[in-house]
């Protein structure tokens, strides 16, 4: 609801004695429908529960307003928001760049970047760079993209097939699984491993422990004292 207050431009409800109606349809703390009532006596209602009236829906004849904890709503609201986007996929493009008589060691260290890539649930974009000879033979580059995307074909697929651009062969791969889905695995191992560390920590100090107490010396027994003679 946006309203215009002196000049300026507010995304803020009014509320209490921002509110400008002769009356109001009020909506209760926990939600009950109270009815059509004067806003004086909608602002009295409000100072009797400690509560704040907020307009939330001015467009309404007449306006809807609620009593509320205006502060906790505006907290509450704000931890919504932040862990929305917290949670919120962007879907990021990688690009792996690699030459058409690319050597094996090579290879499988580009490929491994590419199962990476997928696993965290991000597009990759695939460039064969050409160069000089070897624009003439497009064929070789066009045979290493399709062993690449063999040889992850159980994490992504072909989103775009390759193609001619200029010196360089494009291919884009897309992940089977979606980032959201990433995204919620990767925390989860992530406290998975941070229990596991705190398990093997507890552990290791109570090993400790017991090590000190077998390493303790026993107490010497204290001879009883013989009686004396008469």
């Amino acid at each position: 609801m946006w309203c215009y207050r002196g000049g300026s431009i507010s995304a803020e409800p009014r509320i209490n004695d921002r509110i400008r109606v002769p009356e109001v349809r009020l909506v209760g703390p926990s939600g009950e429908q109270v009815g059509i009532v004067p806003l004086a006596k909608a602002l009295e209602l409000a100072q009797e529960y400690d509560l704040d009236l907020v307009e939330v829906a001015a467009t309404a004849r007449p306006p809807v307003c609620k009593l509320m904890d205006y502060g906790k709503f505006k907290y509450e609201s704000a931890m919504k928001a932040r862990e929305a986007r917290k949670n919120q996929a962007h879907t990021v493009i990688k690009e792996m760049k690699l030459r058409p008589k690319i050597d094996p060691h090579d290879y499988d260290t580009k490929k491994g970047h590419v199962v990476r890539f997928l696993k965290q649930g991000d597009k990759v974009k695939i460039t064969i760079m050409f160069r000089g000879r070897e624009q003439s033979r497009p064929e070789l580059g066009y045979r290493l993209l399709q062993r690449l995307a063999s040889d992850v074909e159980d994490l992504g697929f072909v989103e775009s097939s390759p193609k001619q651009d200029g010196r360089n062969m494009i291919m884009v791969l897309g992940p089977h699984k979606k980032k959201t889905e990433a995204m919620a695995e990767a925390r989860e191992a992530q406290a998975a491993r941070k229990a596991e560390r705190q398990g093997q920590s507890a552990q290791t100090e109570e090993s400790a422990q017991d090590e000190t107490v077998a390493e303790a010396p026993a107490a010497e027994a204290t001879p009883a004292e013989e009686p004396a003679e008469a």
